[in-house]
């Protein structure tokens, strides 16, 4: 009986909490785009923005309620079945939520998400998530959030991840 009184406190607590962050839009994204990089310039339905000195673009889709945050990293015509092999591994289980995808000849860093149900803190390390990916294909193919280890890598990239939520916690 306590268990489920506890259960029920912890699921009231995190509803709670979700009911308190507004539903996200093009306009609250853009917001918390602008505090990211003041440099920010709105794209049509997206944005095109720097983060780390990565270039960065943001599509959003009302209608199909969908975000797409992508990092071009290279062509994909000259990837060997190694490298294929090696950024599904990572997709599994070091990328986190960003993922390397192929679309028109480009191998990509993307994080997708449900736009309305996409939380401030969630779009911030989804950003960060990608530009690591980005940034370690070839070497770590790291997400930067959590990795398995106790090299120096995870403090690194978990530093532009930490940068992006303080300049956040203001919106």
């Amino acid at each position: 009986m306590i268990r489920l009184v506890l259960i029920l406190m912890f699921l009231a607590t995190g509803l709670a909490a979700q009911e308190a962050e507004p539903p996200m839009t093009y306009e609250r994204l853009g917001k918390i785009i602008f505090a990211l990089d003041p440099d920010a310039q709105p794209q049509g339905p997206g944005f095109e923005f720097t983060v780390s000195d990565v270039p960065v673009l943001v599509i959003t889709d009302t209608n199909a309620d969908r975000m797409r945050a992508m990092v071009a990293i290279r062509s994909a015509e000259e990837l060997s079945n190694q490298d294929l092999q090696r950024m599904m591994q990572a997709n599994f289980d070091s990328t986190l939520d960003a993922r390397y995808a192929i679309a028109n000849g480009t191998l990509w860093a993307t994080y997708i998400h449900p736009l309305s149900s996409l939380g401030k803190d969630q779009l911030i390390s989804g950003l960060a998530q990608t530009v690591n990916i980005a940034n370690t294909y070839g070497t770590l193919y790291s997400g930067g959030a959590a990795e398995f280890g106790g090299g120096d890598s995870h403090d690194l990239q978990r530093e532009l991840i930490e940068d992006l939520l303080k300049k956040g916690e203001e919106i």
